[in-house]
């Protein structure tokens, strides 16, 4: 910021560190991404005329194959589906698809025009961004899904090679991006680098008997500087959050986990890395095309194309425009779920549900079914956040920001220490290709957070002027020409704070959820599975597994 983000978490952007990502698939040390996967909300503002962001809409016919008028519904005369999954974002659409593979009489339903969720990718005037979720870190479920949709050809993938960089005293200092690069980098001193790698082998304060925050685990850890400098700058990225808030066992659960089984976050790494060659992967599936190093993804025309591709292959299983009222049991097992339609009010009738709507949504929908779970779901905290994507002409790039005449790099991340409001900044046409005009630079910028919440009450023009400010401290020359401004797409309820407490308060949901029968409703999205664009198809095929290993039990009762 999405994604969403350090090394596995697309948000602001990718890089490698001492700390691994939330959802690196392997212990190596990896860190900060920028782009925004993170940013997967669900109701949005745009705050400018110029550009229809929503143009795009996939093609998914509203068919009737399992509706009939709720007058006409007795229990008998309805054809009843195995599946109903509730929001068609990237989540849904991914359970959705992995799950018809063995179980095709489903149905996705999406009170929106379009589906996809908040990936929202514009393309205008030789420009194409992204006002949402900015890209994904390649993990194999990712590229798995990607190529089941017809969409290997399409991949682009980031220079792993290409710098990030952290401001720090009026400097964009490089993050290092390989262990040779730590003794030399210049964003932390020596003995801030002593206390980190002392920490990190375990000489540093014992875990106390209580949740920790992010800022406590690292702050104990690796240090104050390693928190300063890196960390609190990579939740600003990954979660425009308070890292004095979120949870280091909810929001970065593989590095906490490093500590707990190894004593150590040295010790776990090397634990990890002794059991993965004593149980060795099945063999890697031979379609998948191989990223070099740590970077990031997308597609030739942008994230759109995957939600796009989903929604091929489903059909008229997607139905569009469609707000669920109401859900209730069924007097013979299932469920019972109410529709407002384009075409009037439609009942189905389903043996499981799958929520992937946000979790404030999904508490309205479920209170008339567990006010216990409704509790819980709404107590999630949804901070607002502004995607504001501007083009400089080439030379208003500042020199020492120039490698061979161009700006080249990930991104950079801002600690809010540093007297900047923009959280952070991608370089969107460095980091995939065609994304702006010959001799323009395309910059996509967060702003906003949980730690500055008055952006929802600012102009469009405000929020330019406040990224075209900062930007002019560290990467644009002083005196460059006004920027030309692609987009500004305020999220009002933006992502999911994984606060302390939050997994203990999605287990009460889950618990609820049982108590009350509820069996076979499953609760899903980016508030279960992380916020990276990633791990929402990760945390998908997981979620699917959950729903068939159910319908499978479900046939023999």
């Amino acid at each position: 910021m999405t994604t969403t983000a350090v090394a596995n978490h697309p948000s602001i952007f990718t890089h490698r560190s001492p700390l691994p990502s939330p959802s690196s698939s392997s212990s190596s040390p990896s860190f900060l991404c920028l782009n925004r996967t993170n940013f997967i909300p669900y109701f949005s503002t745009s705050k400018r005329n110029s550009v229809n962001c929503n143009g795009w809409r996939t093609r998914c016919s509203v068919a009737k194959d399992y509706t009939v008028p709720p007058s006409e519904v007795d229990g008998n005369q309805f054809p009843e589906l195995d599946c109903v999954v509730v929001g068609a974002g990237i989540s849904g659409l991914c359970i959705a698809k992995v799950i018809s593979a063995n179980y095709p009489n489903l149905m996705v339903t999406e009170a929106r025009d379009r589906a996809g969720g908040n990936i929202t990718t514009v393309e205008r005037d030789g420009y194409l961004w992204e006002e949402g979720p900015n890209s994904f870190q390649p993990s194999d479920p990712m590229l798995t899904m990607a190529v089941d949709c017809g969409l290997k050809d399409d991949l682009v993938l980031g220079d792993p090679d290409a710098p990030r960089f952290v401001l720090w005293k009026d400097k964009l200092r490089p993050v290092p991006g390989k262990l040779t690069d730590l003794p030399f980098f210049d964003l932390m001193s020596i003995p801030g680098k002593l206390r980190a790698g002392f920490g990190a082998i375990g000489l540093r304060p014992s875990p106390p008997g209580y949740e920790e925050s992010v800022e406590q685990f690292v702050r104990r850890n690796l240090g104050a500087e390693v928190f300063e400098r890196l960390i609190e700058p990579f939740c600003s990225g990954v979660y425009a959050g308070d890292p004095s808030k979120l949870s280091m066992k909810a929001a970065f659960g593989k590095v906490w986990k490093l500590e707990q089984t190894g004593g150590s976050i040295i010790g776990g790494t090397f634990k990890a890395i002794k059991e993965r060659s004593s149980n060795p992967k099945p063999p890697r599936d031979p379609r998948l095309p191989t990223p070099k190093g740590q970077t990031v993804g997308s597609f030739r025309k942008g994230l759109r194309m995957l939600p796009d591709a989903i929604c091929e292959r489903l059909g008229s299983k997607v139905k569009l425009s469609w707000k669920l009222s109401s859900i209730t049991k069924s007097g013979k097992g299932g469920y019972l779920l109410t529709y407002e339609t384009p075409e009037g009010v439609v009942s189905l009738r389903s043996r499981s549900i799958v929520m992937t709507v946000p979790s404030y949504v999904a508490s309205n929908i479920l209170r008339p079914l567990s006010v216990a779970a409704a509790d819980a779901l709404s107590s999630f905290y949804y901070p607002p956040v502004a995607a504001v994507t501007i083009s400089y002409p080439q030379e208003a790039i500042r020199d020492e920001r120039l490698v061979d005449g161009e700006l080249k790099g990930f991104g950079q991340l801002h600690p809010r220490s540093q007297g900047v409001e923009t959280l952070g900044t991608i370089y969107s046409s460095s980091l995939f290709p065609n994304r702006a005009p010959n001799g323009r630079v395309l910059l996509l910028n967060y702003i906003g957070g949980a730690t500055n919440t008055e952006i929802v009450s600012k102009t469009e023009s405000q929020l330019v002027e406040a990224v075209d400010r900062d930007l002019r401290k560290m990467l644009i020359k002083p005196k460059a020409q006004d920027p030309f401004v692609t987009g500004v797409r305020v999220w009002p309820q933006a992502i999911p704070q994984f606060l302390v407490g939050h997994l203990d308060t999605l287990g009460t949901a889950k618990a609820a959820l049982s108590d009350n029968g509820l069996d076979g409703l499953f609760l899903g999205g980016n508030y279960v599975s992380g916020v990276a664009l990633g791990r929402c198809v990760e945390g998908a095929y997981e979620i699917a597994s959950e729903v068939t290993g159910f319908l499978a039990q479900y046939a023999y009762k």
